[in-house]
């Protein structure tokens, strides 16, 4: 048999017909709030029911507040929207967990917690972080509504099969890197469209290296790269995250289920429609001066002046003048007003703990307002019961209940206009963070350091200077 990537075996066992596009079986569909009720209105204008609602899981996070999160909504929208999430799902009979509930928190962080992510799914989400999953060995990208419907009237989708892509990682990073930094000179390298029109596999011992949090964090910023998606091939630490959790398969299923777990990898000598390597040799923590991911140097480096073309001169003239920076300057110039460390990117425990690792004993600067907002209520929870809240709120951290929060710059977490923030999310194009908020994207550990020097700075500079 012709030697074939992970991403070719895991379609291929998923399709159903050719046609315009491949049609394709949806093992696990996760929803929100904000995407679904348009969705569960065309059923019911047409009489549909779920074809499998056992393969449908909903949970609120988009509109959920972080703060008096049992008090009345402000915002009608985020009222309104939550209301019908609810209803939906009674009528319908889909698994939910709202607001407040135990289970309850952002859809791509309570997905690998449960266990309902497992290598070689398909996992679709009306969300376009639903490439986080891939961690797994899985292909998950992110649908529209009317794709959201589909699948919830057929559990499939009909889509156009993504090109192929492999991304290898070489050479050792510094002690000091994440992965989120990882992401971020991986971005840099191929350019923030550079993954258009392509499904990436993250390869290469750099990426093996990683804890399922870091690999959750590197397959969610491939979006950003401009891919379809991106997936690690499963392993040793796919297998320890997943083995006792709630969903996950147990006794003879697990068995069977890790037998089958254990083909999911690239076969020697299959060839991708495109093949990159980049070399990660003494990669430390990085940061963004710019509007896309691409836009990213390292911590205290200057922005650069000179660039390889006059698309990307134009593009960096525009976005320092949104960003309010000029060409050579250090990034350590740069005014910090708000830190956060939170969302689908780095909003886990892991990135917690890194967090507070580097804040234990420490302080945040005078006139730097952080935030902590953790991806889920089980997170929130064991969070508060390692002393990890506690040591955030020793430092002058505000500790918030789980939600989007300010990655999308929804229900008043929002950064003031013109103002500066770190910021652990994904995205920093104009206005992500609110009506002229200046986003730099960092990693936990950058965010905390930066929180208590008051500017852009690493753990380990912050160290040397105690």
């Amino acid at each position: 048999m012709k030697p074939r990537t992970l991403i070719d075996k895991i379609w291929d066992a998923h399709l159903l017909d050719h046609g315009e596009g491949d049609l394709i079986y949806i093992d696990m569909h996760l929803i929100h709030e904000v995407t679904s009720p348009q969705a569960f209105e065309g059923l019911r204008s047409a009489g549909r029911r779920l074809r499998r609602p056992d393969l449908t899981v909903g949970t609120a996070d988009h509109d959920v507040p972080t703060v008096g999160i049992h008090l009345p909504l402000a915002d009608q929208l985020a009222v309104k929207q939550l209301r019908l999430q609810k209803e939906n799902c009674a009528d319908f009979d889909v698994e939910l967990h709202p607001m407040g509930s135990a289970g309850q928190g952002i859809v791509h962080v309570i997905g690998p917690e449960l266990g309902l992510t497992q290598p070689g799914m398909t996992i679709v989400c009306g969300d376009s972080h639903t490439a986080t999953h891939g961690a797994f060995g899985a292909i998950a990208f992110g649908i529209g509504t009317s794709q959201v419907e589909h699948v919830m009237a057929t559990q499939t989708l009909r889509v156009d099969r993504p090109k192929t892509m492999s991304v290898t990682l070489t050479g050792t990073p510094h002690g000091d890197a994440s992965a989120k930094d990882l992401a971020l000179a991986v971005i840099r390298a191929i350019g923030h469209r550079g993954g258009t029109g392509h499904l990436i596999e993250f390869r290469g011992e750099p990426v093996r290296a990683l804890p399922m949090e870091g690999r959750m964090t590197l397959c969610n910023m491939a979006i950003e790269a401009g891919a379809r998606s991106g997936l690690v091939a499963p392993d040793e630490t796919t297998f320890a995250w997943l083995r006792g959790r709630d969903r996950s398969p147990s006794g003879e299923l697990w068995d069977r289920a890790l037998a089958h777990w254990e083909t999911l990898h690239t076969d020697d000598g299959a060839v991708f429609d495109r093949a990159v390597e980049v070399d990660v040799s003494g990669v430390g923590p990085m940061v963004t001066w710019g509007t896309n991911p691409g836009q990213a140097v390292p911590v205290g480096a200057i922005i650069p002046s000179e660039f390889a073309t006059a698309e990307e001169a134009q593009a960096a003239a525009s976005a320092l003048a949104y960003m309010g920076l000029q060409a050579g300057q250090s990034t350590a110039e740069i005014p910090i007003h708000t830190v956060f460390i939170g969302s689908c990117t780095n909003g886990r425990l892991g990135d917690l703990r890194a967090a507070a690792r580097v804040l234990e004993g420490r302080h945040v600067a005078d006139g730097i307002r952080a935030i902590v907002v953790p991806g889920s209520a089980q997170t929130k929870l064991q969070a508060e019961a390692e002393g990890i809240a506690a040591i955030f709120a020793e430092a002058g951290v505000e500790w918030r209940s789980p939600g989007c929060s300010m990655c999308v710059g929804m229900n008043g977490d929002t950064v003031p206009a013109g103002q500066h923030a770190a910021s652990t999310s994904n995205r920093n194009f104009e206005g992500r963070q609110g009506v002229g908020a200046r986003t730099h994207l960092v990693s936990p550990e950058t965010a905390a350091a930066t929180a208590v020097a008051g500017f852009l700075t690493t753990p380990s500079a912050l160290a040397a200077t105690a």
